[in-house]
């Protein structure tokens, strides 16, 4: 069947590539642990990706929402709030209680800032700088999902397509496959029980039926759909090599991420293997047997814009192997690697190679005369997609569904509030995400994001704003939808082994956000009255006492939020 190989909807207007410095590596642990942040090398930041749970290697993902017993919904007809950010509520038990715990000393260096609003009658009934703007972290994925899920629906699919730039000449094609991305980050994650090579497979198999045998051109992995730098805005540079902090891309596969185990081999230290295995990475082996009395001491570092990885330092000789997870540094070509193994199982000889195109790259095939579709994959419903990304706090996930709402604002042609029109996918996803703040009543001097994971510092939410967007959420279709995908507290995702046995425990559904020093905890809980409620709980440069050999001293910070959580929903 002749069709048109897809029109780019992004501008092709050029621009500087963002500088990226040294990023570090994340070691996984062997079973996630939602309170316990994997263990870091010593070259990695200590707040990178805090409050995220690594996936494991097969990529799974959270299957699509099921029904929650636990799950108490707010009405679904909540009464009118007061949208002054300055607010005094009267004094309360709920007020002293809490005024008497953010006061004390240990917190005198930090700040606080919480907000606790009646769904029911519109009553604020607790508020403390709740109009001060604060590092929401990845309480910042609240708004994304909101966004995406108002803009393009709780059904939307995303197409993944496979095109010939020729049609098929009985068993050979003369000319180049294109495998086109549009934004889908669950494609190979092995969700709704297929495997993470079943999306490839499906591809291969629409190429073989056209009876194609051999393919004299190159294979394409088309990853322009979205425009701009791989790498959201205002994102660390230590934080790029690890998997948290993987690119968020057009063409995304197994969450553009890919393990590195490092062992003992025949008692000498070390050999390195990659998995997947065919990354386009080179590989420089540094490391050496280090003494037993030694401390394992293991390395990894790939220089931006680069596709070596060193690996040094060493193992004991009786050292277990160590295994790390990092971000992809071709995630379309490693999409394409895996389509070509496909089609090799399919008995589909590929001559050319696999190679991978990005923005600024042209769309140069768009207008190419006898372009064809070979077949295309759909992704699972953006409902299972926001599911995924609150309750294991995904950033690539968060982020590409800001771009994905970015194309479709650039396809209308609208920003508004500024004077010169964006170039990248994010800029135009921002500029719909302002849109919604101001139909959620939320002022811009209340909520500031410049990309939408919650990974950059320079993102900055009140308490406020928070509790108006959870208010305005809950009189939209899809609340349902996003108030069952926040992790719900001692029972899955972030919060599974938060406030088990409180009254919290499978009735607080709420998104948790960690960067270094800035903590937060928002979402809905029923309180012990019966009260639907919406809250927001932030804490900003807040570091533990340590004791003299560096360890920390008193309650974690998870105890302290959990202690206000404790509060409202026990009042």
């Amino acid at each position: 069947m002749t069709a048109c190989y897809p029109r780019r909807l992004l501008g092709t207007a050029l621009a500087a590539a963002l500088p990226m410095a040294l990023a570090a590596c994340a070691s996984t642990p062997a079973q996630p642990h939602p309170t316990t942040p994997p263990a870091h090398q010593t070259s990695a930041p200590a707040h990178a990706g805090a409050d995220k749970t690594p996936p494991p290697e097969s990529g799974t993902t959270a299957p699509a929402p099921q029904p929650n017993p636990h799950a108490t919904a707010p009405a679904p007809s909540p009464a009118k709030l007061d949208t002054a950010p300055s607010e005094n509520p009267p004094d309360s038990a709920i007020k002293r209680a809490l005024d008497r715990f953010v006061s004390q000393p240990r917190f005198a260096a930090a700040t606080w800032g919480i907000r606790v609003i009646s769904l029911d009658t519109g009553k604020v009934l607790y508020a403390h700088n709740a109009d001060k703007l604060f590092i929401p972290a990845s309480n910042t994925k609240l708004y994304t999902t909101a966004l995406a899920l108002h803009r393009l629906g709780a059904d939307d699919r995303i197409t993944t397509s496979l095109y010939a730039t020729r049609a098929p000449s009985g068993q050979v094609l003369h000319g180049d496959l294109v495998l086109y991305g549009r934004g889908d980050p669950s494609l190979g994650s092995g969700s709704d029980h297929r495997s993470p090579t079943a999306w490839a497979d499906a591809l291969a198999k629409d190429l073989a039926a056209a009876g194609v045998k051999h393919v004299d051109g190159d294979l394409i992995a088309d990853a322009t759909h979205f425009s701009g730098p791989r790498v959201g805005a205002g994102w660390e540079a230590n934080d790029l090599q690890s998997w948290f902090a993987a690119s968020p891309t057009a063409l995304a596969v197994k969450g553009n991420a890919f393990s590195v185990r490092v062992g003992m081999h025949d008692g000498q230290c070390c050999s390195v293997r990659t998995r997947p295995s065919k990354l386009g990475l080179k590989v420089v082996n540094l490391t050496q047997n280090i003494p037993s009395s030694a401390r394992n001491d293991l390395g990894l570092y790939r220089p931006a814009g680069s596709d070596t990885l060193y690996v040094y330092g060493g193992l004991h000789r009786h050292s277990a192997p160590r295994s790390f997870r990092l971000s992809a540094p071709d995630p379309a070509r490693m999409a394409g690697r895996m389509l070509a193994d496909a089609l090799a199982r399919h008995g589909i000889t590929l001559r050319g190679h696999v190679v991978s195109r990005y923005w600024p790259y042209p769309d140069t095939l768009s207008d190419a005369p006898g372009t064809v579709a070979i077949g295309q994959v759909q992704s699972e419903p953006l409902s299972a997609m926001v599911h995924h990304t609150l309750k294991h706090s995904d950033n690539l996930y968060a982020q590409t569904l800001l771009l994905d709402v970015g194309v479709t604002q650039q396809a209308m042609g609208r920003c508004s509030d500024l004077r010169r029109l964006p170039h990248t996918s994010e800029g135009w996803g921002l500029c719909a995400l302002r849109e919604l703040l101001g139909t959620a009543g939320i002022g811009p001097d209340q909520a500031m994001f410049e990309e939408g994971s919650g990974l950059s510092r320079k993102d900055l939410v009140s308490p406020f704003a928070t509790t108006q967007l959870l208010h305005w959420a809950a009189r939209q279709p899809f609340y349902q939808v996003y108030h069952d995908a926040m992790p719900t507290a001692g029972v899955d995702g972030t919060l599974r082994y938060r406030l088990r046995h409180t009254r919290a425990a499978g009735n607080m559904h709420a998104k948790t956000g960690t960067l270094r020093f800035s903590y937060a905890l928002s979402g809905y809980v029923t309180d012990a009255s019966g009260q639907h409620l919406a809250f927001s709980i932030m804490l900003d440069r807040y570091r533990r006492r340590l004791s003299p050999h560096g360890r920390p001293i008193g309650p974690s910070v998870h105890h302290d939020i959990d202690h206000i959580a404790r509060v409202i929903t026990d009042q």
